[in-house]
């Protein structure tokens, strides 16, 4: 499902392919939260689809800090880049940030 998030995130443009991508996120992390309750994966590591953020604080804890992180990029705050992409990566890397 991952390739399938980051190619949803890339096409994020607007408020439509932003809710498609919230959506799919969604979806990857109930595929997840199945695969854990059959297999479940070491404590320390990230989950079969590569969550490592398994809980709503821990998540938006983790896109908090990946956005605070990636201020100042000159690319991300250029006026030409989409603020529904950056909302989309912000909430993207709450998957994956520690």
């Amino acid at each position: 499902m991952s390739s399938n998030l980051e190619s949803l995130l890339e096409q994020v443009i607007d408020q439509r392919t932003f809710l498609a991508f919230i959506d799919a996120l969604a979806t990857d992390f109930a595929g997840e939260r199945a695969v854990e309750a059959r297999n479940p994966s070491p404590p320390y590591s990230p989950g079969a689809l590569g969550w490592e953020n398994r809980t709503i604080d821990a998540f938006l804890d983790a896109a908090h800090a990946w956005g605070t992180s990636t201020m100042g990029n000159s690319e991300l705050d250029s006026v030409s880049y989409s603020p529904w992409r950056r909302c989309a990566e912000v909430l993207y890397a709450g998957k994956y940030y520690e």
